[in-house]
Order: structure tokens, then sequence, then C-alpha cells
């Protein structure tokens, strides 16, 4: 123990002094002042040298070991913990076979950037937690402290007033579409709106539920307000899914005016809800959302595939203002709400401040793909965002979407194609989108786009034998 020179310029005002103790030691160890494996005063020292009371300082070191900064080891005291390791590429390669040698760019799949190390020590918490979560019903006065952190975690984006009350927590974003389908439409026989070219969970959860699905034009900037009160007038439709942040599978988005404008259609054409989906946006949010603007008109749902992991199912939905009760329900109703212990670990994961780090450095990885992706493919109609995990591909001339999602596959590369977006009655473009492997080197990835390169060189009437 070197003392406490590193406490030097503490400022404890303004705010709980537990929590600007914890910043101030988190500092210290990001900075290296307070090094690894460093041992921490005891807390009655501390407390005394620094003029508080024990219990804050208790309190701090207890935050800081919930967010894996500190260990506290039994009979000799609290250390600076260890950095959480970074899975290493061969580690990815054991665990996920790369199908007999297939590039799955089907999905995106993201890096370890430290994630796989804090879900494990949250599980491990949760383990050694109290019993209650392992033999006891789910409660929502149990879920209130995981609400909250959900409430803090969806705080960078704009979503106009929101409390712990308005959140559900769902297996996932698909599982927050369904819950919001079912907590907003009140007809007999519902019908909804899709863009013409849009994300299917959108159909698939409509469908199971028997409701109507009717497509509505789009253009660069995303739906169309005229085509919205046309649609809406001669089918009936009542709600409306879109993602305005980051539209599955164009990548593009939808800028603040026209957002207004489609607001200002919905509501003309009698109070069409709007469902907006933000599991793909890794980013900053460019806009307010659709809640922001029009509170009691529209439901948000996320979650954290995209930027932590998809195998932990943990998702978001949040109610239109006043609508609160009915999404509750239909959760409850369905699934009495998350496991206890599941609940536990996303408000473990979701409260650790090393979390916005991993989703930082997770995006920062991802677009060192998109960059590689860009320089191979750039020569051809590509859209793409550096913060976004894949990219949509206009193909040239002579290119079919099936045709080149065919033949992609037989040289070992999964891709999707625009068919897979798009409502049976529709037209589809000739596009393919192409997603993130973050768990592939990334020379890996970029000899996969060596290939598409030279497959787009050389549409079908132009190969040669």
């Amino acid at each position: 123990m070197s003392g406490t020179k590193w406490f030097d310029g503490i400022d404890l005002t303004g705010r709980a002094k537990y929590k600007a103790l914890a910043d101030h030691l988190s500092n210290a160890i990001e900075t290296g002042a307070l090094p690894v494996g460093e041992r921490l005063p005891p807390v009655r020292q501390l407390a005394w040298e620094i003029g508080v009371t024990p219990g804050t300082v208790a309190r701090a070191y207890s935050q800081l070991t919930d967010a894996g900064q500190l260990e506290a080891v039994v009979g000799r005291g609290t250390f600076v913990a260890p950095k959480r390791p970074v899975v290493a590429e061969e580690d990815w390669l054991r665990a996920h076979p790369q199908d007999d040698g297939v590039i799955n760019l089907f999905s995106p799949r993201l890096p370890d950037m430290g994630q796989v190390s804090a879900i494990r020590a949250a599980l491990r918490q949760v383990a050694d937690g109290p019993i209650a979560d392992l033999v006891e019903y789910p409660s929502r006065e149990g879920f209130q402290p995981a609400r909250e952190a959900a409430v803090k975690w969806l705080s960078d984006m704009p979503l106009g007033s929101v409390g712990h009350k308005d959140v559900v927590l769902c297996h996932g974003g698909q599982n927050a579409i369904s819950l919001v389908l079912q907590a907003a439409l009140r007809e007999q026989k519902p019908t909804i709106m899709v863009e013409d070219l849009s994300y299917p969970g959108f159909r698939r959860a409509a469908e199971i539920l028997r409701i109507e699905v009717v497509g509505v034009p789009s253009d660069a900037q995303g739906l169309i307000p005229e085509e919205i009160e046309r649609v809406a007038q001669r089918s009936g439709a009542r709600l409306i899914c879109t993602s305005p942040e980051v539209h599955n599978p164009t990548g593009l988005h939808t800028p603040l005016e026209r957002r207004e404008a489609i607001v200002a259609a919905c509501r003309r054409a009698g109070g069409v809800q709007i469902l907006e989906d933000d599991c793909y946006r890794i980013g900053p949010a460019r806009a307010q959302s659709y809640r922001a603007l029009w509170p009691e008109g529209a439901w948000y749902v996320s979650s954290i595939s995209k930027t932590i992991t998809p195998a932990l199912r943990i998702g978001f939905a949040v109610a239109a203002e006043g609508r609160y009760s009915d999404l509750r329900r239909a959760a409850e109703y369905g699934f009495f709400g998350l496991a206890r212990p599941l609940a536990e670990v996303a408000r473990i994961v979701l409260s650790d401040p090393e979390t916005q780090r991993i989703s930082a450095a997770v995006r920062d990885r991802i677009a060192e793909y998109i960059q590689i992706a860009v320089n191979m493919l750039g020569g051809f109609e590509l859209k793409w965002r550096d913060d976004v995990p894949f990219l949509w591909l206009d193909l040239p001339r002579g290119w079919r979407a099936s045709e080149f999602t065919l033949a992609a596959e037989r040289a070992g590369i999964q891709i999707r194609s625009a068919e897979d977006f798009t409502l049976r009655e529709g037209r589809a473009p000739h596009s393919v989108r192409i997603c993130v492997n973050g768990q592939i080197s990334l020379e890996r990835f970029e000899a996969a786009m060596t290939v598409l390169r030279e497959m787009l060189n050389n549409p079908p009437e132009q190969m040669t034998v």
C-alpha cells in the first residue's frame, strides 16, 4: 500500500460523496495512478484521511467491486483488479467453428472487447447472490433496479420523459416488438404497416399474432408521409413499424425534418401509432426519437444484441406515454417477466461503467471491418456507415440478388439477398446485405471482400469457362 497521494485534488462536493469517491478511484485506476494489484487502504483509515464517513468509503469500494475494477480478498483487503481479458482469436475459432470454411456474413457477429469476461463475472455474482433470485417468481418490485439500469443505458437516445415504470425488460428486441404489438393494438382484426423493404422480424411477429401486414413506399430519407396516409386510409392500419436511426437493411437514416412530417401524417391518419425499432444503432443517436416527438403515440424497442451480446437475449420495450399498464400486462400474461437471475445479470452488466467502454470498443472494432469493406467494394453502389455493422450493396448490371448470394455461398461466403427483406407481393431490388463478422480476423474478412469484388467485376454473362 503506497499511500494516498492519488487523492490529491479530489472534489467531493455537489453530489453524493461515495459516487465522487468512486469516480476518482476509477479514474486513478484507468490512468495507472493505482496500478493493478495495488492494495487500497482499509475503509476506516481512508475515511479518516480524506474526511468522510466509513460508510462512504465502503459504498465506493462496493460500487467499484461490482464494476470489476476492485476485488475484495477475504482476510487480506481490497485490491485493484486485473484488467478484464479479451478472448483471443484462436479461442473464438474453437468456440465458433467456421462452418467448414464458410464465412458467415449473414448477420452481425460481435468481437469480444471484454464483454465475455464481464458477463462471466456477472454470472458468478448472481450465483453467489440472494437465494430468492434463484427460487422465487419474478416481481415488478424486484425488477426495479434492473429497469432503472435500462433507463440509464438508454439515456443516450432522446426518448422524452422516461422512468423505470415505462420500461419492460424483454427477451431481446424481437420479443420487445411482439409485446408492443400486443399492447398497442386493440382491434379485432388489426393491420400494421411496414416499409416495402424492411426488417423481416416485423412481419414474423405480426404473422404469429394473426396481424395483417401492408407495405408503405419509402425514399432515401425513409417513409414517405403522404404514402402513410394513403395506405392507412385504404387498409385501416393502426400502427407502423420503422427503424429511423439505422434502417435495416439499407442502413439509411431518417432526418429530423422527415420524422416530424411522419408524425404529422400519422396524426392526420387518425392517430396511427409508431413502433420504433432501434436495435441496430451502435453509435450516437442523430435525431430525436418518435417517442420524444409524439410521446402518447410512439413506442420504442431496443436491445444489447448489437452492442454487447445477443446471447443473453436482453431487450427493452418503452411504452407510449400512458400505456405502460398495457405493455406490462402483455409481458406478465405472456411469460411473467425475465428470469430473476437474468434480470440481475442485466442490472449488473448495464450498471457497470466498464460496459460503456466495451460498447465503444466494439463500435471502433466494427469500424475497422467496415473500412476494409469500403476499400474493397467502394467502386460499386455501396451504402455504409462506420457505426453500422452491415453494408448495403446495389449489384451491377448482370447480377440478380438471388444468383449473387448463391454464387457467394458456393465461394464460401454467406450474405443476405434483398428478397429476405421484401413483402411477399413486393418487388425486391437487385441488392444484398453484407454484415460484419467480428469473430474472424481482419485478414480473413478482407479475403472475403476480395472474393466478392471479383464476383462483382465478373457478372455471369461476362464469365468465361
